[in-house]
């Protein structure tokens, strides 16, 4: 489908919006899949990347996919000796290969530097057979897995968590797994972490344990947590492709459906409820998102139009009690937050950037009146006082001008201004932040803010200042076609917002 114009008569609707209670207290993170493991050019050397990393300090950056499941790591005793190449007869079409120890402290170095925190992904097929009907059979080989774990930690490198496989649960792709065996190879991950960082005393934070990296399957996961020992286990990661094929036609059909959005709510409510029923106190995270398979679809998943839907599953992931959200990717395929040729941002890097810098990690309940072309999300602010609200205009020849209501509302003033109605001018406002498509198509790679182009500056690399607009309280929040709105209202909270639980 081609991007669809605004054209036509113009309509406005008015519609309402009420938020309320504490609806989830989420720590919401952005992590940037990443596929750095085995390509030429040096990280160390690229200034850009690591300004683009370094605004979001801190960021998580998963470090996996496919091919991490037959990889094999160098160690100090047997050097690398092979390299990943195409090849149709092997299983996900390349040979196995190898990562070296170098570009492992390359990779390390970097992502501390930019202040990064890394999820590793670890080669869950090592020593498994595959059997007539496609399934891998036996435990997890380990022990080229432990001794990386092992140089990591005498080389003094930080990994937030090692996960084991990817997309290996359910039906898997490639293969798969069964969930008994899964659950005691975490078991022994969960072993080795535990012995090699004990030596580190309280030094240093124990990495998290992550699994399966899959799709969700209820009766798979279902087995898989509850023969999970409860300890074993602090993360369970699901992945998210929701949209279909990188190639199908339909895809900005399906962003700009409401009710197709909606049904991407099914994955975070039936793993919360398997958590919940089996006892576990791990949690959810996204591990990998990038909405279309197959690498996307160029200027659409790389596109204005993918932050309809990037925004609004970060939005409902958080609604869902999700403490993380890995999107596919920073660098990589159709679907980066960055070019992957000049390493630009993409329009979904200035959406992220906007999320992680003004929404909090209290979640508040909202209810929306009127139209079912907005989206709309309420978070507590991010280290400020107020609320942030999110609103996505999926309708392109409507302007909506929404009104906002608080349940039990405070406005934060002191008596002597109320008394003497000397309240200051900035009582009176909330900051907004307009993003919109370049030349208002929705296939543009240029987003707007406030009808200024965000663009990195040609001499430095800096990610441009993102300032917002004020507008007055009492006025209704103006959305135009096809756009998005952060409006932060500051002077206003609600209970939720000033408890410390």
């Amino acid at each position: 489908m081609e991007a669809r114009e605004s054209g036509g008569q113009m309509q406005t609707s008015y519609v309402q919006l009420s938020t309320g209670g504490l609806l989830r207290n989420v720590t919401m993170e952005l992590v940037a899949g990443e596929q750095l493991l085995f390509l030429t050019w040096s990280v160390s050397t690229n200034s850009l990347l690591f300004l683009n990393l370094a605004s979001f300090s801190p960021l998580k950056i998963r470090l996996g996919g496919t091919l991490q499941n037959k990889v094999i790591y160098e160690t100090q005793q047997q050097a690398c000796t092979a390299s990943f190449i195409k090849s149709s007869s092997e299983m996900f079409g390349f040979s196995q290969g190898c990562l070296a120890l170098s570009r492992w402290d390359e990779l390390n170095t970097f992502f501390r530097e930019a202040g990064a925190e890394v999820i590793f992904g670890l080669n869950a097929l090592n020593g498994r057979t595959i059997a007539s009907d496609g399934s891998a059979k036996g435990a997890w080989n380990s022990s080229n897995a432990e001794a990386l774990i092992r140089y990591t930690v005498n080389k003094n490198f930080t990994i937030f968590g090692w996960e084991l496989g990817n997309e290996l649960s359910g039906s898997g792709i490639g293969t798969s797994v069964a969930p008994d065996q899964y659950a005691s190879d975490i078991t022994n991950l969960h072993d080795i972490v535990r012995k090699t960082y004990a030596s580190l005393g309280k030094r240093k934070k124990k990495p998290l344990v992550l699994a399966p990296g899959g799709f969700y399957d209820a009766n798979w996961l279902t087995e898989f947590i509850n023969k999970t020992p409860k300890n074993s286990l602090q993360v369970v990661t699901h992945h998210i492709y929701n949209l279909g094929p990188g190639d199908d036609t339909h895809l900005i059909d399906r962003i700009l459906d409401p009710s197709y959005l909606d049904g991407g709510s099914s994955p975070f409510s039936g793993l919360q409820g398997i958590l919940k029923s089996s006892g576990s106190s791990a949690v959810a995270w996204v591990g990998e998102a990038g909405g279309a398979y197959n690498s996307g679809h160029n200027l659409v998943t790389n596109a204005f139009v993918f932050s309809f839907w990037y925004l609004d599953q970060l939005g409902m992931a958080s609604s869902y009690n999700t403490k993380t959200y890995c999107r596919q990717s920073l660098v990589g395929g159709n679907y980066g937050l960055l070019n992957p040729t000049t390493f630009v941002p993409n329009p979904d890097y200035y959406s992220a950037l906007l999320w992680h810098r003004l929404m909090g990690t209290k979640v508040l309940s909202t209810s929306f009146s009127g139209t079912k072309k907005i989206r709309a999300y309420a978070h507590c602010s991010k280290k400020s006082q107020g609320i942030t609200i999110l609103l996505i205009n999926l309708d392109g020849n409507t302007i909506a001008n929404v009104h906002v209501s608080t349940e039990n509302a405070i406005t934060i003033q002191t008596a002597q201004q109320h008394h003497q109605n000397r309240r200051s001018e900035f009582a009176h406002v909330r900051e907004e932040y307009h993003l919109t498509a370049g030349g208002d198509d929705l296939h543009s790679q240029t987003v707007l803010l406030n009808g200024k182009v965000l663009a990195v500056n040609n001499t430095s690399g800096s990610i441009p200042s993102m300032e917002p607009v004020e507008a007055r309280l009492s006025d209704p929040i103006t959305i135009a076609p096809f756009s998005i709105v952060f409006a932060h209202i500051a002077n206003v909270t609600v209970p939720a917002c000033m408890s410390n639980s």
